[in-house]
């Protein structure tokens, strides 16, 4: 794995503030999320790893600020950072070495600014106003306007020009599959933040109440419900077949860990029942660790 210095030399970022722009930002984006870091360094072409690293980490830092607050606090703040956001864009400056960083990479790879705009109108809306889903078409509407966005204000970045139409259709099947997994390991922490990621039409189709669910109850009824929304989860994963086919070269074995890692936790949400209703189901040490090494020794050999 080359040095960060080189990597930065490899994508052509050479002035000494743009430089400083990308190390400040990765930094920020190990302290927030080393493993998804660790992955794109060891798996990642280098010369598409400081774009990457600076969609992640704008990504993150609008996730952060829709997420904090009251609604209306994060609807406003996430108002303010698009503001800020366009700015950046607009003149390729800011205060803020990541929103210059991100600015650059935008520019330089030359990806859509609508699907900037449309992610943080996303945040402002769907995701700061968030108080769960009454079907899937809501559901849907929420990845459409916030998830798809935000995944593609950072994979996007992979290709020059942006995605293409079937490229990003790609990554809504994609991130349909993630946000289904991703909701289902984390639903005891989101029922405790008081956060409902189930559509509540699905809940009544199962006789299963809200309480139900936030008591932990181990009801026939609960399993039923639980048993059907990873079958979904497992059909969206499926639908997902041929995304490294879309995916550049040089992400193809992040993309590829990524996939492995999201069946291995809807594997472990299966096997877990109602006891997802006690806990997260986190992705284990091992788990990540194998898929990690095994990757990184494909790279190597085809390097």
């Amino acid at each position: 794995m080359p040095s960060w210095r080189t990597t930065l030399t490899r994508a052509g970022i050479t002035t000494p503030r743009l430089r400083d722009d990308y190390t400040h930002t990765a930094r920020r984006v190990l302290r927030r999320e080393p493993a998804p870091y660790v992955t794109l360094r060891l798996l990642a072409a280098p010369p598409l790893v400081p774009w990457l690293t600076a969609g992640l980490a704008f990504m993150n830092r609008v996730d952060d600020v829709a997420e904090t607050g009251t609604p209306a606090e994060r609807a406003s703040a996430t108002t303010a950072l698009a503001g800020h956001v366009e700015a950046a864009l607009a003149t390729g400056d800011s205060p803020d070495p990541l929103l210059r960083a991100y600015a650059h990479a935008v520019r330089t790879r030359g990806l859509p600014g609508s699907w900037v705009t449309r992610f943080l109108d996303g945040a402002a809306t769907a995701e700061a106003a968030f108080d769960g889903f009454a079907a899937e078409e809501d559901f849907q509407a929420y990845l459409d306007a916030y998830a798809w966005p935000g995944v593609l204000v950072f994979t996007g970045l992979q290709y020059e020009g942006g995605p293409d139409p079937e490229q990003a259709a790609g990554w809504r099947r994609f991130v349909d599959a993630a946000q289904r997994v991703d909701f289902l390991a984390d639903l005891s922490g989101d029922l405790a933040e008081g956060r409902l990621c189930i559509p509540r039409a699905r809940l009544d189709e199962h006789g299963v109440t809200r309480a139900d669910l936030e008591g932990a109850r181990e009801t026939p009824a609960v399993r039923a419900l639980l048993d059907a929304e990873t079958r979904l989860a497992r059909l969206a994963l499926a639908a997902t077949d041929g995304i490294l086919d879309l995916t550049e070269p040089g992400l193809r074995p992040v993309i590829a860990a990524m996939t492995e890692l999201m069946d291995h936790q809807l594997t472990a949400v299966e096997r877990a029942g109602t006891a997802v209703l006690r806990r997260d189901t986190g992705y284990g040490l091992v788990a990540p660790l194998r898929t990690l090494l095994r990757a990184r020794v494909r790279v190597r050999a085809a390097r």
